[in-house]
Parts: structure tokens; C-alpha cells; sequence
């Protein structure tokens, strides 16, 4: 419920704050006083588009502030956002600057106006003459007979159902669509598999051959320095195993005379020993090491065979290998393809007998709320001087959507005898605004409890007067024993209603334009219902009427 509201430098607004009450809160004002701009200003707390042209001349920036009192539920939206669960009221604030931007804070912490929409729901409701034409949108009538209906779970189940179908559906026209590019790619990677698969490569293979066919390229360089190195070593009568050979014996001869040379016997061991297992490496070297031709040609026929495969798919033999194992992968998916497209078409279908059935049961509550809801609208129009009107909901089947399976179409007769007709075809403005309050008070009726909201209407009350009048003032007046109701209205018989009365009127000061609220004392709301009936002086006959018009209101 809207507690009070701060507008600075919007339109031709410098400085307003008001304060509102529970009940019907009623703004009269001569047309062009600004009464609308007070009900645009509270639109964009609850995240309306905003604009530059908004901001009053030669200022820089515009802001509305709002204080409510909130529910539970808004609450909760503030904490899904992140914003603690605080005691007491709901600040709700918004700047507009000269560049067509905006600043948002809820609770002196800055915001967006996403989340002001999301609150929206949850703090008040604007119904003006734009929101008329929204009864011509099939999709709002939908939206409003599913309110009526209370089948939010019906149509949450039917969405999860249609959203899986929905993905399976995308999945296989995805599937299906590749069919042709999956098939070529096929035969591509079949090829690449045969072909590795074929050369039988092994990890480390490359760096192996590599390293052997150095050695038979130099076969006979290695034979000439192994041998030479092996009769240098040890076959020759002069070699260093023979004269080490020869030292060693001196020395046991001189150990035999004297002991101290033992030591430099014993280090001399180590040696004879190193020379004689280089010397039979050496020799076993020599035995393994042949020149082959043959053998030099097919390693060359190797490396290059693993070269043509290193130019297509990887630099090394791993490289290689890491591609064949994802080519493998990419051969094992598209194997599977047909399988995965027969499973997804066995979901699918299953998926559309759940929506077939969710879809039923959501059209049948829709069928039952379409039959209610079209006795409670004609009953409501009828003290509204539409008492003759026929008003039907119809019901057609509609491809799947995230709504459900319907298409819903208000249809209306306001006059006896003509066949129901869609809404914008037959009716006029002044009947158009009668039904729209009819299916507001049929609907915030039957919603669910919680918290009383501010609903606002402005100038509801266009194209019609009289008994009419009266019917539209009753309707807001019980309304506003559950809500708060803001109205804008030019008729004194809706205006002798109010729980609260604003004056707006618009004044010059100091060569500029202003408007400005203000809430009447009983007295003043006379006399201002009496300006209503009168015109610009306020006669005693019309002051009279005007008392006449109250008391009748309060009975």
C-alpha cells in the first residue's frame, strides 16, 4: 500500500509530497492540471519506461520517491535479489537524468528497474486508457482468465512439459538437418582410421628410427672407431689393457718386498677393471654393429611413410595417435547418431502425450473459469447501465506454447439481439472502460489472499456518466475495502465516493507553471464536488446537490 509520494521536477511538477490512506483516494482537478502525471510518476516506481522529456524544463534531473508498505511477498522478491528482509516501510526511489537514464534504489541501495517490475506486482497495479487496449490482446485476455482460474500450477506443469518437448523437437530437427554433413563426415573420418590404423604406429616409434637410421648411415665410420678403439684397448700386444696389465705385475712384485706399496697396487685395480669392461662392450658393440643396405631402405621408407601421416594429423607419432583416439570418439558419436534419434523421437513422443494431457486439463479449468468468469462480468455490468450486455469467453485450440494449447477471445453484445463480437469490433470507449472495471473487480476478487495492494485507475470514468457513473464509484468502493483504490476522475458522482479527496490544480509562480495536491477537509470536498456540478462558480444549488450526492454515497 502506498503510504506516500515524493515528486520533484517531473513535468510541470517542481515540488509535490502527498501522503495517501487506506480506501478510496479520489484526484479531481480541472483537465490539463496534472492529475495523470501523478499516476505516471507512480508508474515508474513499479518500472515504468522512463524518459528525458519527463524532467522538468531548465532542471536536470527528476525523482520520484515512494513509500509503501509491503507484504510478505514483496519481500521475498527483495531477498531473491539479495536484499535483506527489514523491518518496517519500503523506500522506492528513481532519478532520471537529462540522457535518458535512470538511477534506482530501493531502500537507499541502488537497484535496477528489472527489479521494480518484479515488485510491481507485489505493491500496486495502473489501470489507464492504455491498459483498455490491452483487452483487445488475445494474450492479456489469456493471462486474466488464468487469474481468474487460479491455475498457475496447471499452467507451470503444462510449460515444463512443453519446454522438454520443445528441446527434444530442437534436438532431432538438429539431428535430422545434419544428416547430410554427418554422412560425409563419416567417410572422412573412416578414411583417417583405416589410414593410421594401417601404418600400425607405435608411441616413440619416429624418435626410435630416427636414431637407427643414423647409425646405418654411418655404419662403416662406427665400425672403423669401434674397432680401433677395442685393438687400442685391449686386442693389441701393445695395448693399454696389456700395459696395465704389465704394471700390475711389477707392482705385486714390489708389494711381495715391501707392504707400503700396497696401496697404489689396490688403486691401480679399479682401472684394469674399467678398461677391461669398456673392452668387452666394445667387442660386443663391434658384433651386433653390421652395415645393411637393406635395412637403411626400409627405415627410410618408415620415416617417410610417418612423415605423409605427421603432415595431416599431428607433428609427432603421439600427435598423431591423440588424433586417431578423437577421430575414434567422433566415429563412435556418429554411429550412435541413429540411435540418439530414435530415442529422442520414443521421448518426444511420450513428452507430447504429458502436454496433451497437462494441455487438457489446463483447457478444462479455462472452460470452467470461462463460464464463471462470464456470469460475474454480466452481473457486474449491470449496475454499470450495461445490464442487457452478453459477455462469453471463447475457447480455441492454439498450437503449443509456454501458455498452453488455447487461444482466448473476450466477446461481447452490448446491445440485445447482435451475436457476441470481439471487444475492439463492437464496443465503444465509455463501454470499453465499464467492462475493463467489471474484469478488475471480478479479478482482484478472486485472487489469491495477500497483502492489500494499491490499485489505480485513471479516469476510468471516460465516455460515461449518469447511473452509470454511480455503478463505476460502487464497484471502486468495494474494491477499496480490500485495497487501496487511487482514482483520477471528472465526475462528481464518482467523486462524492471518496474515502480521501485530492484537489490538483495548476497555478503560476514566479512565470512558471506548477501543479499541486491537496487533500481536502469534508468541507472543501463539498464544495469541490460542487465545482464539478456547477462549472467555474460554485452555487448553492450545486453545493446542495453536491451534499445530496455524499449522503447518497454513504448509504
Amino acid at each position: 500500500m502506498l503510504q506516500e509520494l515524493v515528486v520533484e521536477n517531473y513535468a510541470v511538477v517542481d515540488h509535490l509530497r502527498v501522503r495517501f490512506h487506506p480506501g478510496l483516494n479520489l484526484l479531481t482537478g480541472e483537465t490539463g492540471s496534472g492529475k495523470s502525471i501523478v499516476v505516471d510518476a507512480l508508474g515508474l516506481l513499479l518500472g515504468g519506461r522512463a524518459s528525458a522529456e519527463m524532467i522538468r524544463s531548465g532542471e536536470q534531473k527528476a525523482r520520484v520517491s515512494g513509500l509503501f508498505e509491503a507484504g510478505d511477498r514483496a519481500w521475498k522478491a527483495l531477498e531473491n535479489a539479495g536484499f535483506d528482509h527489514e523491518d518496517g516501510d519500503l523506500l522506492l526511489e528513481r532519478e532520471i537524468t537529462l540522457n535518458g537514464k535512470s538511477r534506482v534504489y530501493v531502500n537507499n541501495r541502488p537497484a535496477t528497474v528489472a527489479l521494480l517490475k518484479d515488485l510491481a506486482p507485489h505493491l500496486g497495479d495502473i489501470h489507464g486508457q492504455h491498459d483498455q487496449q490491452l483487452l483487445f490482446d488475445p494474450a492479456a485476455q489469456l493471462s486474466m482468465l488464468d487469474v481468474f482460474a487460479q491455475c498457475r500450477d496447471l499452467r507451470l506443469k503444462f510449460r515444463e512439459h512443453y519446454s522438454a518437448w520443445k528441446k527434444s523437437a530442437e534436438e532431432i530437427a538438429g539431428l535430422e538437418g545434419a544428416e547430410q554433413e554427418r554422412l560425409r563426415m563419416l567417410d572422412l573420418w573412416q578414411f583417417q582410421q583405416r589410414e593410421i590404423d594401417q601404418a600400425g604406429l607405435q608411441a616413440g616409434e619416429d624418435a626410435e628410427l630416427e636414431a637407427e637410421r643414423r647409425i646405418q648411415q654411418n655404419a662403416g665410420r662406427l665400425l672403423e672407431a669401434a674397432g680401433a678403439s677395442y685393438e687400442a684397448l685391449y686386442e693389441s700386444p701393445e695395448s693399454a689393457f696389456s700395459l696395465i696389465r704389465g704394471v700390475a705385475k711389477k707392482l705385486d712384485d714390489l708389494v711381495r718386498i715391501d707392504e707400503h706399496i700396497l696401496p697404489v697396487r689396490q688403486a691401480l685395480e679399479p682401472a684394469i677393471i674399467a678398461v677391461q669392461d669398456v673392452s668387452y662392450s666394445l667387442r660386443d658393440y663391434l658384433g651386433k654393429l653390421e652395415a645393411n643396405p637393406a635395412r637403411l631402405e626400409e627405415v627410410e621408407a618408415r620415416l617417410n611413410a610417418l612423415e605423409k601421416l605427421k603432415r595431416k594429423y599431428g607433428g609427432t607419432v603421439e600427435e598423431i595417435l591423440a588424433f586417431l583416439a578423437d577421430v575414434e570418439q567422433k566415429l563412435e558419436a556418429a554411429e550412435s547418431a541413429n540411435d540418439r534419434l530414435e530415442a529422442l523421437k520414443r521421448e518426444q513422443s511420450k513428452l507430447a502425450k504429458l502436454c496433451e494431457s497437462s494441455g487438457a486439463a489446463l483447457t478444462a479449468a479455462r472452460r470452467k473459469a470461462a463460464a464463471a468468469l462470464s456470469k460475474r462480468v454480466e452481473e457486474e455490468l449491470k449496475p454499470l447501465a450495461m445490464d442487457r450486455t452478453v459477455f462469453r469467453i471463447e475457447i480455441t485450440p492454439a498450437e503449443w506454447s509456454n501458455t498452453g494449447a488455447d487461444r482466448v477471445e473476450f466477446l461481447v453484445s452490448p446491445n440485445p439481439g447482435e451475436a457476441p463480437k470481439p471487444m475492439d469490433k463492437i464496443a465503444s470507449g465509455g463501454e470499453i472502460s465499464r467492462i475493463a472495471l467489471a474484469l478488475k473487480t471480478c479479478l482482484v476478487g478472486n485472487a489469491a489472499a495477500g497483502p492489500a495492494r494499491t490499485l489505480v485507475f485513471d479516469e476510468i470514468d471516460t465516455g460515461i456518466g449518469g447511473r452509470a457513473a454511480e455503478g463505476v464509484a460502487r464497484r471502486l468502493k468495494a474494491l477499496a475495502a480490500e485495497n487501496q483504490v487511487l482514482c483520477v476522475t471528472h465526475l462528481a458522482q464518482i467523486a462524492c465516493f471518496a474515502d480521501h479527496h485530492y484537489s490538483v490544480s495548476k497555478h503560476a509562480e514566479a512565470s512558471r507553471t506548477v501543479t499541486r495536491i491537496e487533500e481536502l477537509s469534508q468541507e472543501a470536498s463539498t464544495a469541490e464536488i460542487g465545482r464539478m456540478l456547477s462549472g467555474q462558480t460554485l452555487t448553492p444549488e450545486a453545493l446542495r446537490n453536491a451534499e445530496e450526492l455524499i449522503r447518497a454515497a454513504r448509504r
